[in-house]
């Protein structure tokens, strides 16, 4: 990159930072004191609370408040699942990994079963006494057992008998009956009985699984309602028709309850010759991992609680006494069947770029320049394009393409199926490891083999993350690439939901980098230098260091020194220490980090000039892009890798520079966007709690992702009431 002294470069560096004076060296502080960092589960849970408070937040439509209570559910079942079963298993196999926080895996138990207790009697009140009557005034009802009127009952009664008890397998417990093994997450009943049966049988309890293949939740009639969209639970079905399942007994209590299990998969890579064979045997045994949380009924006996809780070898601390239905997750569905479009965000075509609008030949374009896609406000359909084009076009010889989650149903792989089919070398290094989508991803890999795709796995040991696309095509005599790099996954349906970047390419450097690293992905040799590419686990984290320390070094010389890094999560110990260090000598380092971040900012001598901001709105922010101000020859980047020692150590994950200035200050004011967000940004204290921010008095309030909309598609997120 060559040096810049045009006076628009200058300014941009120092748009969001004051002006920095001479900074006198860097004071001598133990970067080792465990006080300045957060423990990495304890500030998940810090966002999984951003993400709940977005359900109070009036601006945001109704069926979308509703939605992000939900989100907070699924991602508390994850976090239980991976985050409190890996410090549970910690424990169990005695081998304790103590972080630079210095919390010991029994203390962070400890306080995340406070918070996660308070979180989630806190969410259970927003949805009873704040969504549940809303939706009610607006024509959406939950209508519970005890509301039914009589058409009702009788309808409740009909689809019982012919939907449910079809379906019902009532385990009595004795001992020839011991208690069932239940699987992950599944809805189940507890059921005191009373009365001895044919058998002479007179235990006293037995358990109830809901059916996995029935609906959870399931619209009413309207000629059974008086207006509006109502709704019945399937757990509400099952308690009101309990004792039709048990003749002649007497229910005297039924109480539902769910189970959450660890669901990592642990594959030994020394015992392990086959990836796919091994990864299908691990996924039946996921539903069945170790428990780690119970959740009940809040009306439900002590006696019976401490017995499922003996059953499961759960504690105290592991139980969660809830006022609603247990698995809310499933309440989704009221979203996604509402026939109440006010109630959520206002529709939005996704932009066309100027330079793809009239394009036919995609190749032709991306030729003679660069074209960024800032997704999804722009639309993922060029990308999309790009490979059906590749597939039909018989001057392309090669598709090679990286897949970490691409959606059941993905166009990209139908087109990289039309590739090999039409006899076109397709090679697809598809990542099995990729969490909870294993099973689609093998599914996947399966259908591109039998259409004569070469499919690699990747390398044991290191999940390939990077997003990559390269495509080589026969130009008269010369052979031509063209590359797809992104911050984000190839599923169509994610590039509507989550921010990220796209850069398609026919840069001859980076497209050879992008050539290389596929040779590195599919056979064996030695490290293959890169001449533009950054890439892990070999020299992405090094060259971001020594970026990092030349903005230091910039400071301690006087000069202006700022950096802009935008990632989802920020838990690198190392990262985190070389930050400090540029703050202490007068860097100005914004960071936007979505999740996790376990940088302490705003401590004297060590972080302050450190500002952390999360936002949390419409789209889940997913990009990464780091900026660089360089003493005016800025660097930046865009990335698949986030600030974590998995990212940086344990992946393999690309990091492309943005070569074309009009596209690089096209980004940074994107960037200043963000970081001029006063609506849906938090702001990280030094103490590990966020503050959202808010217009003050007089000031014009800034939506980013609102902007981004008005922006590109004309539209704005704001609330249709």
């Amino acid at each position: 990159m060559s040096k810049r002294n045009d006076q628009d470069a200058m300014s941009a560096a120092s748009a969001t930072a004051p002006e920095t004076p001479a900074a006198p060296s860097a004071p001598a502080v133990d970067l080792s004191d465990k006080t300045y960092y957060i423990h990495r589960e304890l500030s998940q849970l810090q966002f999984n609370n951003r993400v709940l408070e977005q359900a109070l937040d009036e601006r945001t439509p109704l069926l979308e408040r509703l939605k992000f209570l939900l989100i907070f559910s699924s991602n508390m079942d994850e976090f239980f699942e991976i985050r409190v079963a890996g410090l549970k298993g910690q424990l169990a196999y005695g081998h304790e990994i103590v972080g630079p926080d210095g919390i010991t895996p029994k203390l962070a138990l400890a306080e995340i079963s406070d918070i996660a207790h308070r979180q989630i009697a806190r969410q259970y009140s927003i949805l009873n006494e704040r969504l549940l009557p809303e939706l009610d005034r607006h024509g959406i009802r939950i209508v519970r057992r005890e509301s039914w009127n009589a058409a009702q009952k009788r309808w409740v009664q009909r689809y019982f008998r012919q939907e449910v008890a079809p379906m019902m397998t009532p385990i009595g417990l004795d001992p020839t009956h011991p208690f069932p093994l239940l699987v992950n997450k599944s809805l189940n009943f507890i059921v005191e009985l009373e009365g001895v049966d044919a058998f002479g049988r007179d235990s006293g309890l037995a358990i109830l699984p809901a059916p996995r293949v029935l609906p959870r939740i399931i619209r009413l009639p309207d000629d059974v309602c008086e207006g509006g969209e109502n709704y019945v639970l399937l757990s509400s079905i099952m308690h009101a028709h309990a004792e039709d399942l048990f003749p002649g007994m007497e229910v005297r209590g039924c109480y539902q309850f769910r189970l959450t299990r660890n669901a990592d998969l642990t594959i030994d890579p020394e015992e392990m010759d086959d990836l796919a064979r091994a990864l299908r045997g691990e996924l039946s045994s996921r539903r069945f991992g170790d428990a780690v949380r119970l959740e009940v009924a809040d009306n439900c006996p002590r006696p019976l609680i401490e017995y499922l809780l003996k059953q499961f070898g759960l504690t105290e601390a592991e139980l969660y006494e809830v006022n609603g239905p247990v698995n809310l997750t499933r309440l989704f569905g009221i979203v996604s069947r509402s026939e109440s479009p006010q109630l959520q965000y206002a529709p939005f075509v996704p932009a066309i770029p100027k330079a793809l609008k009239k394009a036919e030949d995609l190749f032709q374009v991306i030729s003679k320049q660069d074209v960024l896609l800032m997704h999804p406000y722009e639309s993922f359909a060029p990308v999309v394009d790009l490979v059906r084009q590749a597939a039909k076009d018989p001057a392309v010889l090669t598709i090679e393409q990286t897949l970490y989650r691409t959606g059941a149903n993905s166009e990209i792989v139908d087109a990289l199926v039309e590739a090999a089919r039409a006899g076109k070398e397709v090679i697809a290094v598809v990542e099995l490891r990729a969490r909870f989508d294993e099973e689609s991803n093998l599914g996947l890999a399966t259908r591109l083999q039998q259409a004569g795709a070469v499919v690699i796995y990747g390398v044991v040991d290191v999940k390939t993350h990077a997003k990559l696309m390269l495509i080589q095509r026969r130009e008269g005599n010369k052979l031509q690439r063209y590359a797809h790099l992104g911050t984000g996954n190839y599923h169509s349906g994610n590039a509507r939901l989550y921010t990220d970047y796209s850069l398609l390419t026919s840069e001859p450097a980076l497209c050879e980098d992008v050539h290389k690293l596929f040779s590195q992905l599919t056979g064996m040799g030695k490290l293959l230098k890169m001449k533009k590419l950054l890439h892990a686990p070999f020299t992405l984290k090094k060259t971001l260091l020594e970026m990092i320390a030349r903005e230091q070094a910039h400071a301690e010389a006087g000069k202006p020194a700022q950096m802009i890094i935008k990632v989802n999560a920020l838990t690198d110990a190392k990262m985190i220490r070389a930050l400090y260090k540029a703050s202490g000598s007068g860097v100005q380092i914004d960071l936007l980090v979505r999740g996790t971040c376990c940088l302490r900012p705003g401590i004297p001598g060590v972080s302050q000039n450190i500002r952390v901001r999360s936002i949390v709105g419409r789209f889940l922010e997913h990009s990464r892009v780091y900026w660089f101000a360089n003493d005016g020859d800025e660097s930046m980047y865009l990335a698949s890798a986030d600030f974590m020692e998995r990212n940086l150590d344990r992946r393999v994950e690309t990091a492309f520079p943005i070569g074309e200035r009009k596209l690089r200050q096209r980004i940074r004011k994107e960037l200043e966007l963000y970081l001029g967000d006063n609506t849906t940004a938090w702001q990280l204290q030094s103490d590990g709690s966020y503050v959202h921010l808010q217009p003050d008095e007089g000031q014009e309030p800034h939506d980013v992702q609102q902007q981004l909309l008005e922006k590109y598609c004309g539209v704005g997120s704001a609330p249709v009431r």
